[in-house]
């Protein structure tokens, strides 16, 4: 790709890639579990990365080696690749399985601590994430901030052995039911503009005395997003993720592990694939078929393309250009994977009804536009995809 503004040559850095024997002897044994666990018809798939929580199924996975897999041995992972996470993570997600428990500290959370936590945290937190026990939430919109996550005004002051926090979070996705979340706060005052420096990150119990969660009800009363109010919360020292000041920097490691990834274009899989087992022997079969077939197509070319992300971290990058560029790809591909089918099937969507397809449709066209904000909105994406191109911070 050519940068006009500078004459310089950037390369993207996607690669055509494709799972090797001992990746494919990995999926079929992910596929042999969710057959045993969850055979078709036994139970009512989850929309992507808003799935259900359950923590039985995710401590099964533990017990696989599949939560916590990229992290450590020493810290109680699997000392896996990110493309064996990648695979693991694209067949539970197009099975519909319930790993909400563990889906952000498997994500994220975890890398978070490995590369930025204390000694103390490691030992602390990281075996109970691979071990499938704790469940995070993640801590950065905020009421008044719209798309712009470094305006963060929810303040840390320090005290005697720890700090004292105030403020609100928002769109704090399963906080009425996780343990803990790692929080982008305030601690030193905005100085000449630079709303980046005095930010830093915190580890912080969601039974906190003084924490406040309300939730923020979808149209149909389901309940995924919370708001996340502190009055006068104490949060001890040890807390404190890696060094005072530099949230911003660790922050923006922490959104390359949350864009890119399987979640962000395989959430309406299993509604599209339960309308061609429903329109199977119907006059609406040829119609569907094709629709499927145009928009396996399309998945897949972009399945491809996070799946080279992957193999870009296992060689060590950061590919946070190609994470944000998949990410709005995907966004946009999910909400257009819904209207085709609001178009094909002209109905009055139920949650209640006894079609299966309708109640997951139902459920999409509700949920989904929440989709376009968790991990920056389209045009944020894009605004890092440029920068990053042009050779700038983002």
């Amino acid at each position: 790709m050519n940068n006009r503004l500078s004459g310089e040559t950037i390369d993207m850095r996607f690669t055509p890639t494709e799972l090797s024997k001992q990746e494919l002897e990995l999926q079929r044994e992910v596929r042999g579990f969710l057959l045993e666990e969850l055979p078709p018809g036994s139970h009512e798939p989850c929309l992507g990365m808003a799935a259900r929580k359950n923590k039985e199924f995710s401590l099964k996975m533990a017990d696989r080696g599949w939560v916590g897999m990229a992290l450590p041995t020493e810290w109680g992972g699997s000392d896996r690749t990110a493309v064996d996470r990648f695979i693991v993570v694209e067949e539970m997600l197009r099975w519909g399985a319930p790993v909400g428990h563990h889906w952000v500290a498997d994500r994220q959370t975890g890398n978070v601590i490995l590369k930025f936590g204390t000694e103390e945290q490691r030992e602390r937190f990281l075996p109970a994430i691979c071990r499938g026990e704790l469940g995070f939430s993640i801590g950065m919109s905020e009421p008044d901030s719209g798309s712009d996550l470094a305006s963060v005004s929810t303040k840390a002051e320090a005290t005697t052995g720890g700090w004292i926090i105030n403020g609100t979070k928002i769109w704090t996705s399963g906080a009425h039911e996780n343990d803990w979340f790692v929080c982008l706060l305030r601690t030193s005052p905005l100085e000449d503009g630079n709303k980046h420096a005095g930010l830093s990150q915190f580890l912080i119990d969601l039974k906190s005395p003084g924490l406040e969660i309300s939730p923020i009800p979808f149209l149909d009363g389901s309940h995924h997003f919370n708001e996340v109010t502190f009055n006068e919360v104490f949060v001890p020292e040890t807390n404190v993720v890696g060094d005072l000041g530099m949230g911003w920097h660790q922050n923006t490691t922490e959104m390359a592990y949350e864009r890119g990834g399987p979640d962000r274009w395989l959430s309406p899989f299993s509604t599209v694939e339960q309308l061609l087992r429903e329109a199977r022997g119907t006059d609406l079969e040829p119609v569907v078929s094709d629709l499927f077939g145009e928009l396996i197509a399309r998945w897949w070319g972009i399945r491809n393309l996070s799946l080279s992300v992957a193999r870009l971290i296992d060689t060590g990058e950061a590919p946070s250009v190609e994470s944000s560029l998949v990410k709005e790809m995907g966004t946009r591909f999910e909400q257009e994977v819904i209207e085709k089918l609001v178009h094909l099937i002209d109905l009055e969507y139920s949650p209640d009804s006894d079609s299966l397809f309708e109640r997951l449709l139902a459920q999409c066209v509700v949920t989904f536009p929440g989709n376009t904000i968790r991990g920056g909105t389209i045009e944020i994406l894009r605004s890092v995809a440029s920068k990053g191109l042009k050779g700038l911070p983002a």
